[in-house]
């Protein structure tokens, strides 16, 4: 019961910051390499787990260390991103999406004097 204190920590965790909490599952495995829980959850909770700039995600992860190192372990944490599940990517500059540059520089002539 002990060694899973590091998996209920996470479910803790996560589920005070989600808004689907009952979706939050989490799976731990113990290798060589040291115990793996596996997080899943709801995909519309999936920015609020990450973070911006995967702040809230990195965090997590610091303080899962600190719970394995009282017990002489390394606990790494693994986001499962559910199938066919799609971010907010954007798309480079000129290869569709109109340029900020051209469209400013056509109203700046419009005024010219």
């Amino acid at each position: 019961m002990a060694q899973e204190q590091d998996q209920e920590f996470v479910e803790f965790l996560v589920k005070a910051l989600v808004d689907h909490p009952t979706d939050v599952k989490t799976e731990r495995t113990v290798d060589e390499m040291g115990v793996l829980i596996t997080l899943h959850l709801n995909p519309e909770d999936m920015g609020q787990v990450i973070g911006r700039q995967g702040q809230t995600a990195k965090s997590i992860r610091t303080l899962l260390r600190v719970v394995g190192a009282k017990r002489k372990s390394r606990v790494n944490l693994k986001i499962h991103e559910p199938e066919g599940s799609t971010r907010g990517r954007r798309e480079p500059m000129g290869q569709g999406a109109p340029s900020m540059d051209r469209d400013l520089a056509s109203d700046i002539d419009e005024f010219k004097l």
